[in-house]
């Protein structure tokens, strides 16, 4: 008899053949079903609640599949084609999947007949590039458009990504808003970095609005605050990344002293570098103070009795923005500050928003930025909002970018309000060539991937494994210096 060769690990999971690749072509038709009932105009809502108790309630393909946390190794294909999808394009996300799944799904009878699947792969490669040419071909493009035309039809485009959103009663208005968002933008990069969305809990939805620069929530602020002026025009900014606290220096370092007065020397001297600080600030000509660190009582009084505004702990992604749309720079010291190093913008305001107060900096030069404030009642709600605005925005930007649109087969298309066939083009239902591109090839992709599979290998956990050196079971060896038991 020959000897059994062991090359795996002893308890290695091992399945091959055509029973598992249909195995994975089911765990695909699993995963879809999840989501299939999100698509379209009529596309249902899913509340996914996760290990620690938080409920999301989301319409958006990609944040269901990743808050599914699915552990099959062949359907997390699925999961990232659907994060690719959003990455690339934004919208769009749970079309990719179900064509995925449906292209596996009329690909199993052939694979139970003996098919072999490379042939598969292959007329799936041929048909994508079929598809792909016929979508470029269909397309219409955007050239030579007043900018009024070119302003109805990226609303338009807006307005169809959010028709099966939960906002989309409300398209009318966010596309409006979305258009004018991205149009306000540096063209051609369109970075959508300098987009802020800011949720303010209460209202309706109606109530959101633009801010034509850059907004952001009122922080932590001391006593001496509400003496501060509240409205600049124009506006100096000075941006730090520095603690105006009263900094026990005496904490930091080992100081001996042998008599008070020597103490008093060193609680003089930390409350000199202090002022020296605001003085600085102060006479730099700023109005406005804001700084990643806090700022404490001694230096809010101290800028509220010199007309001065300031606000610490001001979020890095917000206190970045102002830095890009005002321009200067953030200082790490005031010894020196140039008045090339402050920021300057048109007006700067506080103005309450809901529960929240907001300080707003509208007429930046340096860089075009904008903040979509959302209005709305729950959390989730508001939450569902953005990422509907999310798939909106990024649309728009690629519409600009890939100027091609597309509206159906020749046009045609299902009109659900009417029980009918209509012409899509005639409807505006419109988007991107490059949505469609993406999500057939990124479909096909997935589907040649998972059809070209016949073993999966799991290898098991460590400590499950043969018996080690020392003959203890399950890794235990005797280790260094470990007594031979018995």
């Amino acid at each position: 008899m020959q000897p059994q060769i062991l090359v795996l690990k002893e308890g290695t999971d091992q399945s091959q053949g055509r029973p598992q690749l249909i195995s994975n072509i089911n765990a695909c038709q699993l995963v879809v079903d999840a989501v299939r009932t999100t698509l379209g105009p009529r596309g249902m809502d899913k509340l996914i609640v996760d290990h620690s108790g938080k409920a999301v309630i989301s319409n958006d393909g990609a944040t269901i599949m990743k808050l599914l946390d699915i552990v099959h190794p062949a359907a997390k294909t699925l999961v990232d084609i659907a994060k690719s999808q959003d990455a690339e394009v934004g919208d769009g996300t749970t079309s990719v999947v179900i064509l995925a799944g449906e292209l596996l799904k009329r690909l199993k009878p052939f694979v139970e007949e003996g098919v072999h699947p490379r042939i598969l792969v292959r007329a799936v490669r041929s048909a994508a590039k079929l598809a792909v040419d016929r979508i470029r071909e269909l397309a219409v493009k955007m050239d030579n458009k007043s900018p009024q035309e070119q302003r109805d039809l990226l609303r338009k485009c807006a307005a169809t990504a959010m028709a099966s959103k939960l906002i989309h009663r409300q398209k009318d208005h966010f596309s409006a808003m979305v258009v004018d968002a991205v149009l306000s933008l540096d063209a051609p990069l369109l970075p959508l970095d300098m987009i802020g969305i800011k949720k303010v809990s209460g209202g309706a939805l109606e109530d959101s609005f633009l801010v034509a620069g850059v907004a952001f929530k009122k922080t932590f602020s001391y006593a001496g605050f509400e003496m501060q002026p509240k409205s600049y025009d124009p506006c100096k900014i000075a941006l730090l990344n520095i603690e105006l606290e009263l900094k026990a220096e005496r904490d930091n370092a080992e100081v001996r002293v042998d008599n008070v007065k020597e103490y008093q020397k060193v609680v003089d001297a930390e409350w000199q570098i202090l002022y020296e600080k605001l003085e600085a600030l102060h006479k730099s000509g700023a109005n406005v103070v804001l700084s990643k660190l806090p700022i404490g009582d001694v230096a809010t009084q101290y800028f509220a009795d010199r007309d001065m505004f300031c606000a610490g702990r001001v979020p890095d992604e917000d206190l970045r923005r102002t830095q890009r749309a005002c321009g200067g720079a953030v200082l790490s010291s005031t010894r020196s500050i140039p008045v090339e190093a402050l920021g300057h913008c048109a007006h700067f305001t506080e103005k309450q928003i809901g529960g929240e107060r907001y300080n707003i900096f509208t007429g930046c030069p340096a860089a075009k930025t904008c903040t979509l404030i959302l209005r709305g009642g729950a959390e989730q709600f508001l939450e569902e909002t953005e990422r509907s605005l999310h798939d909106a925005i990024m649309i728009v930007r690629r519409s600009i970018k890939n100027d091609a649109l597309v509206a159906g087969e020749k046009w045609y298309g299902v009109d659900i309000q009417k029980e009918d066939i209509a012409d899509n083009f005639a409807s505006c239902v419109w988007e991107p060539a490059v949505v469609k591109i993406n999500a057939v090839t990124a479909a096909c992709e997935a589907a040649a991937q998972i059809l070209s599979v016949d073993e999966t290998i799991k290898n098991v956990k460590g400590g499950d494994a043969m018996p080690q050196a020392g003959g203890m079971p399950g890794g235990m060896g005797r280790g260094m210096g470990r007594p031979r038991m018995g």
